[in-house]
């Protein structure tokens, strides 16, 4: 289940629809989980935090006064409220559902992607925070391209081809429109767009996650960085994926998109 808070941020309340236990991902609006969970019926018994930054982690504090006895689950001692310190390859689980962590550092070092198995009904979904969005990543604060090459190519883009992704951000539109600039001929870009202004135009406006891994990589600039069409546009030809991804990076930090 989506959960819109602030301006442009998703929570997301993973439910296990056997056992009715429930997970929250960045409850940065803890009143909005409280009555989610209270509409869902489910049992809350896990937080599970991207990263530090307050628009993710922010709400951990309230939401551990108001519901107390959840384990939250984080990579970063800056977390409020961390009761599982968690790392690559470390698992949990949702009633029935089999979560694994990623690390990811680059946007902050202390960034976990949760890869979340529903074996009964054959699901997969990842949250990926501010590492990987609907066509673009988060910027590097904390880390470097080879980091976010790593984390994007090397650890989401391993991941089963139909995994939904769903993201910290509502950025959809502005990353496709820096994609149609770096691939103007890529036709899955032109759909997305189009995909997506149809759901943002609504009232209220729609969701546009999920993706999947398998469209993240013919829509998404930086997952695309071995890709010759983006190399040429970014100048870097035979310099490989990482210089590809560093390039991009600078580009988009600074790109304005045509109205």
């Amino acid at each position: 289940q989506i959960l819109p808070a602030l301006s442009d941020n998703y929570m997301y309340l993973l439910i296990d629809e056997k056992s009715r236990e429930a997970a929250i991902v960045d409850p940065v609006a803890p009143d909005t989980v409280i009555k989610a969970v209270a509409d869902a019926k489910v049992n809350l018994t896990t937080v599970l935090t991207t990263h530090h930054h307050w628009d993710h982690a922010g709400g951990n504090k309230d939401l551990i006064q108001k519901m107390p006895g959840l384990n939250v689950l984080g990579g970063d001692n800056r977390i409020d409220g961390v009761t599982q310190f968690v790392k690559d390859g470390d698992s949990a689980k949702i009633g029935n559902l089999d979560i694994k962590c990623y690390t990811t550092p680059c946007h902050t070092t202390g960034h976990i992607c949760y890869f979340v198995v529903d074996s009964e009904k054959d699901e997969k979904v990842v949250f990926t925070g501010d590492t990987l969005f609907l066509g673009g990543c988060g910027r590097f604060f904390e880390g470097t391209a080879e980091q976010m090459y790593a984390a994007l190519v090397e650890k989401l883009g391993s991941l089963p081809k139909e995994t939904k992704v769903y993201c910290g951000h509502e950025y959809s539109l502005q990353n496709l429109a820096y994609g149609a600039h770096v691939e103007p001929d890529n036709q899955d870009i032109q759909a997305k767009i189009k995909f997506a202004r149809e759901k943002r135009e609504q009232t209220p406006p729609v969701p546009t996650v999920p993706s999947t891994i398998q469209e993240e990589m013919h829509i998404n600039p930086f997952m695309r960085v071995n890709e010759p069409s983006v190399q040429e546009h970014a100048g870097t030809t035979g310099k490989g994926g990482i210089e590809t991804m560093r390039a991009l990076r600078a580009e988009k930090d600074n790109f304005k998109p045509k109205k």
